[in-house]
């Protein structure tokens, strides 16, 4: 077991989740070399819609996200999908995923999960304001936009009766319902608002601050893949090259599970990948929050300088090339909806890392720590896991209770 604060520490990873911990570890006084691939801001770090998403507080491994996959599958239309040439990967995890379902396991999970997203924009605002970027998260709440009456009437009920967290739902007003109509040739049935959600404006900017912060505070990179984490905490590179410190935080996303293995834990992840196209943003406002068209399970995003539509939730392998039909669902979408995202339009396809429970994994065993497996919350919850672990490497209290967190939960 580690018995002191780690003057040194090794992070697995330079997406989000792994800059916000090398940063909170940095404020600690620990020195930190941070070993990842020299491929930045391509992972779900960075592809994602730059939603800050402390709303969704209930888990999606639940009775109610199960009951709706027959509507949601890829082949009727829907977002979801089930590669049969992936159905040895898919199908173990969606049998765990059943088990998490159960209720009391997810009321547990909904606990925990929503303390933690309380915490998320303060540890955000603090993580930006000490980078001096702070004009890079914007807390304006997004929309959630429904084309039919019928899909805006069961939307509206089931929005306004659900716990959203720290968010509260309203109707959107005219004046909203009438710009929202102006972005689409399609008709908007109907509206609501979330204040208390947000945005990061630039992800790439975002990266970009991070890192520097991370190398102006005494930060080193490391480009290479790592190959192994000994129960010790030394870290292998593909290379052959070995690097070590009192601490290993592997933060690697989808690839993180068997670098905790040495450690005797279990991290049954799998690669739930989304896509999305991007392009010129036209006349798309630039103060518009995010616009959830939800009975396409599609969220549309304005950038500094780019225009995005996302969707797809996709169970496969890391592995697996991508799926060019995704792509030309979402320039289905963008197409009918009239959507000002104009040349050039770059498809994108990235991991997120999930695990059965839809509930990160934060915590640490021996020389070995970890945060991985954020689902579609990596994102949203990044800075406050970066906060949380390192206060627990240092022998503080963290502000939310890890141990629903901990990966011994898989045995």
């Amino acid at each position: 077991m580690i018995d002191c604060a780690p003057a040194t520490a090794i992070v697995i990873g330079d997406g989000v989740v792994g800059l916000n911990v090398a940063l909170a570890l940095q404020r600690r006084g620990t020195a930190v070399t941070i070993v990842a691939p020299d491929a930045p801001w391509r992972g779900a770090s960075w592809g994602n819609a730059g939603h800050i998403a402390v709303e969704q507080v209930e888990p999606l491994a639940s009775l109610a996200t199960i009951r709706s996959v027959p509507g949601r599958l890829f082949s009727s239309g829907g977002a979801l999908a089930l590669p049969v040439r992936a159905i040895g990967t898919w199908l173990p995890f969606s049998l765990r995923m059943l088990l998490a379902a159960r209720p009391a396991r997810f009321r547990r999970g909904k606990a925990a999960l929503s303390a933690l997203l309380a915490t998320a924009i303060p540890a955000w605002r603090q993580v930006l304001a000490d980078a001096d970027a702070a004009d890079l998260l914007r807390v304006d709440g997004h929309f959630v936009v429904w084309e039919t009456p019928d899909s805006a009437a069961r939307g509206r009920r089931g929005w306004m009766a659900a716990d959203t967290g720290t968010t509260t739902v309203r109707d959107a007003s005219p004046e909203e319902l009438a710009r929202l109509r102006a972005l689409t040739d399609v008709p908007i049935a109907g509206a609501i608002r979330f204040v208390g959600s947000g945005q990061i404006v630039d992800t790439t900017a975002l990266g970009e601050a991070l890192a520097t912060r991370f190398a102006a505070q005494g930060g080193t990179f490391v480009r290479g893949r790592v190959r192994a984490v000994g129960d010790d905490g030394r870290v292998t590179l593909d290379a052959g090259t070995t690097h070590a410190a009192d601490v290993a935080v592997v933060a690697a996303g989808a690839a993180s599970a068997a670098l905790v293995a040495p450690a005797g834990l279990s991290a049954p992840l799998i690669a739930e990948r989304g896509y999305h196209i991007e392009g010129n943003p036209g006349d798309w406002p630039a103060d518009m929050p995010p616009v959830v068209f939800e009975d396409r399970s599609m969220i549309v995003t304005r950038f500094a300088t780019r225009l995005r539509a996302a969707s797809i939730v996709e169970f496969a392998r890391i592995d697996m090339a991508p799926d060019p039909r995704k792509w030309a669902r979402l320039r289905g979408h963008v197409a009918s909806l009239g959507l000002s995202i104009g040349a050039p339009v770059e498809p994108w396809m990235g991991a997120r890392p999930t695990l059965p429970d839809y509930l990160p994994a934060i915590g640490r065993r021996g020389a070995i720590a970890y945060a991985f497996g954020h689902q579609h919350l990596g994102l949203t919850l990044s800075a406050t896991t970066g906060e949380a672990l390192a206060a627990l490497l240092h022998g503080e209290t963290p502000a939310v209770d890890l141990t629903p967190f901990d990966l011994g939960r898989f045995g």
